[in-house]
């Protein structure tokens, strides 16, 4: 399960992924920004997810838009893991606020230097 982890050891993983991202690529796909280093989530519309009923995780699926780029897509998830979902004739029903995405991407909306992210 997820725990916390020191600051130290998320420096040493967003560094390594930093330094290795472009080389898991394909030659084809290198330095078009796919992968992404970071996004950012609002608080008001996490905490929709997290205050739907039996919600206990928050789960973080990757997917892929058109232009090959990677996102991040939170749901929620119960106790038993099982994601908190609409389902049927509901379920391309954007009002339904099940799955949150379209944060702010990094890149391109990079945030200000900080130990998990060095300006270079």
């Amino acid at each position: 399960m997820s725990k916390f982890i020191s600051l130290q050891k998320a420096i040493e993983m967003t560094t390594l992924y930093r330094a290795q991202m472009n080389t898991i690529l394909a030659d084809e796909f290198r330095g078009q920004d796919i992968l992404v280093k970071s996004e950012v989530f609002s608080k008001e519309q996490v905490e929709k997810l997290l205050a739907k009923p039996g919600c206990g995780f928050l789960r973080i699926y990757y997917g892929m838009s058109q232009d090959l780029t990677i996102h991040a897509l939170l749901v929620s998830a119960n106790g038993s893991s099982e994601d908190i979902l609409c389902s049927g004739e509901h379920a391309s029903d954007e009002a339904a606020e099940d799955v949150l995405e379209e944060a702010d991407r990094c890149p391109p909306f990079c945030p200000p230097a900080s130990p998990l992210n060095p300006v270079k």
